[in-house]
């Protein structure tokens, strides 16, 4: 995951989680959802980058493509 798509769904969490947060303290329902909808939303971002990462990682392992001494490498 690349910094900044990490670092724009962390921030669409934590600005959720603020709506949220507000929304309870007024009893305003609209805001609250809101801000639900939101955190769901980053952690949407986050989870499909992390698919990415994992499927980008697992096709370098298939293409030989691993950094470092592996099992059949010697150091």
């Amino acid at each position: 995951m690349s910094a900044s798509e990490k670092g724009q769904a962390k921030g669409e969490q934590a600005k959720g989680k603020l709506k949220e947060t507000a929304g309870k303290a007024t009893g305003n329902e609209r805001l609250k959802n809101e801000g639900r909808a939101e955190q769901a939303k980053g952690s949407a971002r986050e989870a499909k980058e992390d698919a990415k990462d994992t499927a980008r990682g697992v096709a370098e392992g298939l293409r030989g493509d691993k950094k470092g001494p592996g099992p059949d490498r010697r150091v």
